[in-house]
């Protein structure tokens, strides 16, 4: 599947236009990680523009969140490793263990963007741009802000051998460099 694939399948499962800001994302931030650990960067990236396919369809019932995309894209010819990633980014209900560096990065990357887009929102012009990596830390450290977004998973960039800040300041630049295409 290319990436031009990616995005019709996108379309016909997801309407929420702020879930698809996500899951774009999440790919641009997968692609950078994929670049940083010498990793397939379309593997990666289209694991990550994925992820959340189902998502619309199992908000009612979260423990089939991730096994029906998972489900979808075996058919669109992902592989165990991407499907894995996929289904293990909702372990909380799903109970499939993060094992893989693809694995690791899927759940840190797109819990990173809920942050990055709350920082982004409580500037005055609501702009990427103006975002910094020393206020996304600042917002890391305040467990009220954006409390969606798990800083437990987000840290999960250790396990990239990444450290927080370093993992932030490619998450912010990955994201600056598609501030259109978010709306942001």
């Amino acid at each position: 599947m290319n990436r031009e694939q990616a995005l019709e399948l996108l379309r016909q499962y997801v309407t929420n236009q702020n879930l698809i800001k996500h899951m774009l994302a999440s790919e641009t931030i997968m692609r950078a990680l994929a670049k940083k650990l010498k990793s397939d960067e379309d593997e990666w990236g289209l694991t990550g523009l994925l992820h959340d396919l189902d998502f619309e369809q199992t908000k009612n019932n979260p423990a089939k969140h991730g096994l029906i995309t998972a489900e979808l894209l075996t058919a669109e010819g992902f592989n165990d490793k991407q499907l894995h990633a996929i289904k293990s980014h909702n372990v909380e209900h799903t109970g499939i263990t993060r094992e893989s560096e693809l694995d690791y990065a899927l759940v840190c990357a797109e819990q990173l963007t809920g942050l990055i887009v709350a920082c982004a929102l409580v500037q005055p012009e609501k702009k990427l741009a103006t975002v910094t990596i020393e206020s996304v830390l600042k917002k890391f450290k305040q467990k009220a802000f954006a409390a969606g977004c798990s800083r437990e998973d987000i840290q999960l960039c250790e396990k990239l051998n990444i450290p927080l800040e370093q993992f932030v300041q490619l998450g912010l630049k990955a994201m600056q460099g598609i501030a259109n295409e978010l709306g942001l």
